[in-house]
């Protein structure tokens, strides 16, 4: 079982975030009716692999300068190639679409083990917070990841919390 990561105040979103919610107001909305904390049971986990194994497959990685010749872009990978965030929003709107709330995943970005800055999409249930990831094939909990977390999506409105660059106990390369 995993433990949910503390907040520490509000952070400012990243400003490809910002660019991104203007594009596509309803990807941003917080309905403050839907949980922000779902239940983890078989079928959820089972929602949760799938869909974090079928993005990171068909999704080609590129970088932003290479996709789209700037250097951070916040979008759907719609034709096939993204870089970390734009695969974690198209695993959000795959989960979202198989009755997820939006509320209880939340985009987040850390530190991954090269020292680089990378987007994992964090999923927050009553077993704890777990990542997607599209370096990894497995769905972990945040803790054995091996990445230090800055920021996330807040649960309670539109502005982004400090993560306290909280680092995961257990380190491991994945390239």
């Amino acid at each position: 079982m995993s433990a949910a990561i503390l907040s520490s105040g509000q952070a400012g979103p990243t400003p490809a975030w910002v660019a991104f919610c203007k594009q596509v107001p309803g990807e941003c909305a917080l309905d403050a009716s839907e949980p922000a904390i779902i239940a983890l049971n078989a079928e959820t986990w089972k929602l949760l692999v799938d869909a974090n194994e079928r993005v990171n497959a068909t999704i080609l990685p590129v970088t932003d300068q290479e996709h789209w010749g700037v250097a951070d872009r916040w979008d759907y990978p719609d034709d096939g190639m993204g870089d970390c965030e734009d695969i974690q929003i198209l695993k959000r709107r795959v989960l979202i679409d198989a009755g997820l709330p939006r509320r209880a995943l939340r985009m987040t970005v850390v530190i991954d083990e090269l020292g680089a800055g990378h987007a994992v999409l964090m999923v927050r249930t009553d077993r704890g917070d777990y990542i997607l990831d599209n370096k990894r094939a497995a769905v972990l909990s945040w803790q054995e990841t091996g990445y230090r977390y800055v920021k996330r999506e807040g649960s309670e409105g539109a502005t982004w919390v400090w993560l306290g660059n909280q680092a995961a106990p257990i380190v491991t390369a994945t390239k």
